[in-house]
């Protein structure tokens, strides 16, 4: 779920895209099996000792390429078929070696059908349930995020991860927050004596953690973002930056797009929470016990989520801060 300025353009071609599959079709056709009927009534791109590959295998993987332009068809289309190729030839001496009756190949199949199923039922639901936001929700969002739009600025940040006690880091602290520029704060980082490690990245507010965004919108050249924790402390410098605003015209699909996407994730929640509820659920053996506090919130990361999670940032200074935001929209 994060706001692309390139969607905006992404979305302006998708009247193009929608023609992306009959511009592959033809293409193939034309360029293969010209003057073969049977190969037009199959829609066959190639054949691997027998077995077909066809148009609308390459349609699917076409159509997860964002962004592709119709000029871009006919380059895509073959090399997409050239992968789809060498993957028939592995399937093939999968299938020879019988490694698709193998239990634990079967179970994965399985478990990649499960999930494919329930995300397509939900993004169906959730798709025919969730309306477009109305105009004053746009607007209401626009007004209430200048740093991302009216305000919105490009900045050069420096992310320090400082190593200390408590008491040397919060001393630390003051310090830097006298500083009356960057030279300064550089200085009196340096004159710690303190171990840091230091990340500069240049990017625009709309790549910035939510969480984030109205806090660095309020500093100015040479002022940072500070965070306590154990064993040391975490600070944002804004370095530099400079204004580069977005009009409501320009910023209302984005605005739309994010809103919607919100209200979808929203939704899936509430959703999947009544749909427990109206299952019967049985837990057995082990699983029958009651599960210690706080289990449910520690969930490994390679367990399989049905819906995306719409968990919200914490107040503080996340460890991937600086590569997390609205940018990752999808």
């Amino acid at each position: 779920m994060h706001f692309d300025l390139h969607n905006k353009q992404r979305s302006l071609s998708m009247p193009r895209l929608a023609l992306i599959p009959v511009l592959v079709a033809a293409a193939l056709l034309t360029a293969c099996n010209k003057g073969d009927k049977e190969a037009k009534a199959s829609q066959a791109a190639a054949r691997v000792n027998g077995q077909e590959v066809t148009v609308h295998q390459i349609n699917l993987v076409l159509e997860r390429q964002a962004g592709l332009k119709p000029e871009q068809v006919d380059a895509a289309s073959r090399q997409v078929l050239e992968s789809l190729v060498d993957q028939e030839i592995a399937v093939q001496k999968a299938e020879e070696d019988k490694m698709d009756r193998d239990p634990k190949i079967v179970q994965l199949l399985d478990a990649q059908r499960r999930n494919l199923l329930a995300r397509a039922y939900l993004e169906k639901v959730s798709s025919a349930a969730v309306s477009a936001p109305s105009p004053d929700e746009i607007k209401k969002y626009f007004d209430a995020k200048p740093g991302l739009f009216s305000q919105r600025r490009i900045y050069m940040l420096q992310e320090f991860t400082i190593q200390g006690s408590p008491e040397e880091t919060k001393a630390l602290q003051a310090k830097l927050e006298s500083a009356p520029d960057v030279p300064a704060f550089a200085q009196a980082l340096k004159d710690s004596g303190l171990k840091f490690g230091v990340n500069q990245v240049t990017q625009p507010a709309e790549s910035l953690p939510l969480n984030l965004i109205d806090r660095i919108a309020a500093l100015k050249d040479g002022q940072a973002l500070y965070e306590q924790g154990n064993g040391g402390m975490k600070a944002v410098l804004v370095v530099a930056s400079r204004p580069q605003p977005l009009t409501f015209d320009q910023s209302k699909p984005l605005i739309e797009r994010f809103l919607t996407e919100t209200k979808r994730q929203e939704w899936l929640q509430k959703r999947m929470k009544e749909l427990r509820t109206e299952a019967k659920v049985e837990y057995i053996g082990k699983f029958a016990e009651k599960p210690a506090s706080g289990a449910s919130a520690a969930a490994p990361a390679s367990a399989p989520s049905v819906v995306p999670s719409a968990a919200s940032s914490p107040s503080g200074i996340d460890a991937d801060a600086m590569s997390k935001g609205l940018s990752g929209l999808k």
